[in-house]
């Protein structure tokens, strides 16, 4: 008998080192349709995960449900290690692919996961298998690789209030064309050093037709999105040639465009900007802009060196900056405009102490967002704590997504309102 136990240790611990020595791992079974909904910044989810499985080897789909508007994906780095699951979703974003990376814990049926967008959004959920609903079809074709482009909204259609509605009509047809037979500005790409950050930055600076030295010009300082830089607003924003046009209609007051870089880093920045520290590399560029941008430019330019001839607007990053910025320091921007405002906007009543000061310094705030873009509420919430406070502002709402055809637009209306008297139409 003794003999026989021996023998049945030796062969079972011989066994285990056998499986050790060939690297096989126990792995959580996840074969099967999984269902999970969950709150984001962009608003309700619901995803179906699809997982095939061959030992601690799988393979994952999914479709994405946000409000009625789906998209289907292959999971990348499907990963399995005794109860935890990791993979990749691919997500396009404003002309990058952009990596969200989930993590999850097996048990039995549930699967609880944490759900990062780089440093941008953290989200955690229960997905359940086998739970109500349709998967995705194992003869579906396999969905391409997201393109370039960016999605048509950062998620789900707002809802709109009676208040939600256009302050002005929107430009012409060809607005943003390139004309020919008229006057053009110039637009060059300039470098400055960069005492704030520590390297010397680029920033590009468009001067209005017929530009001279003999003349004192105010400046809008206009700021890109997440993952953008110094030359979006030229393309695809075509700054250049909405201004040209605007000039050659007579309807803008001449002013110099300087578009500066609003990622304050001496990294370069990495394949996924919303992996890259973003809320703090562009509340950075604070310090860069008032230490080291303005004072070039205004060393460099033939510019008013005023508050009264300095605006700032962004659209979605840039317009949570020049919100944020412009009204933290209207000792500096006497007109300040926020275009589809993202989710690094500080709240009205934090950004404004004095709501009879603010009304007395400000010449123009500037509030707009597209009537389809998932990102409204950021606006709409800003909208509101402003009326509550009597803060006089211009609520725009105009007609698209979270795109440059609703930037483009916003641009075209707000420069024909900066450094005039008259300031539109105001709530």
């Amino acid at each position: 008998m003794k003999t026989a136990m021996r023998f049945t240790a030796r062969g079972l611990a011989a066994l285990v080192l056998g499986l050790i020595a060939v690297g096989t791992t126990w792995a959580a079974d996840v074969a099967g349709t999984w269902h999970a909904e969950f709150d984001t910044q962009i608003g309700l989810q619901k995803y179906v995960f699809v997982f095939k499985q061959d030992g601690s080897a799988a393979t994952g789909r999914a479709e994405a449900d946000i409000a009625g508007h789906k998209r289907t994906v292959e999971l990348d780095e499907v990963k399995l290690a005794e109860d935890a699951i990791t993979f990749v979703e691919i997500f396009a974003f404003q002309g990058s692919e952009i990596r969200i990376e989930y993590t999850g814990q097996v048990a039995g049926d549930e699967i609880q996961f944490t759900r990062e967008v780089g440093s941008f959004a953290t989200e955690m959920f229960v997905a359940k298998r086998g739970a109500p609903g349709t998967a995705p079809s194992d003869n579906d074709e396999a969905p391409a690789r997201p393109t370039r482009r960016g999605p048509p909204n950062f998620g789900p259609p707002p809802e709109l209030g009676p208040d939600d509605k256009p302050a002005f009509p929107p430009a012409p047809e060809g607005f943003d064309v390139r004309r020919n037979k008229i006057a053009r500005g110039k637009v060059e790409t300039v470098e400055y050093d960069s005492k704030s950050v520590g390297i010397v930055r680029k920033l590009s600076v468009y001067a209005p037709p017929g530009y001279s030295k003999d003349e004192k010009y105010p400046v809008l300082y206009l700021l890109h999105g997440l993952g953008g830089n110094h030359r979006q607003w030229l393309q695809p924003g075509q700054a250049d040639v909405i201004m040209d046009n605007l000039y050659a209609d007579s309807k803008a007051v001449p002013m110099i465009v300087v578009m500066p870089n609003g990622r304050a880093s001496a990294d370069p920045p990495g394949p996924n900007p919303f992996e890259d520290r973003p809320f703090e590399t562009y509340a950075a560029f604070e310090a860069d802009l008032l230490n080291d941008v303005i004072p070039f430019v205004e060393s460099h330019y033939s510019v008013r060196a005023d508050r009264q001839y300095r605006a700032i607007a962004g659209l979605s990053m840039g317009g949570g900056q020049s919100l944020n910025f412009g009204l933290n320091n209207l000792d500096t921007f006497a007109w300040v405009g926020g275009f589809s405002s993202a989710p690094n906007t500080k709240s009205a009543k934090e950004l404004i102490a004095d709501p009879t000061k603010a009304n007395e310094q400000l010449r123009l705030l500037w509030v707009s967002c597209g009537d389809q873009d998932g990102l409204m509420r950021i606006s709409q919430s800003f909208r509101r704590d402003l009326k509550q406070m009597n803060v006089v502002h211009i609520w725009h709402v105009d007609s698209g997504g979270h795109t440059f055809p609703v930037w483009k637009n916003d641009l075209y209306l707000l420069a024909q309102l900066l450094f005039k008297n008259e300031k539109g139409p105001s709530s």
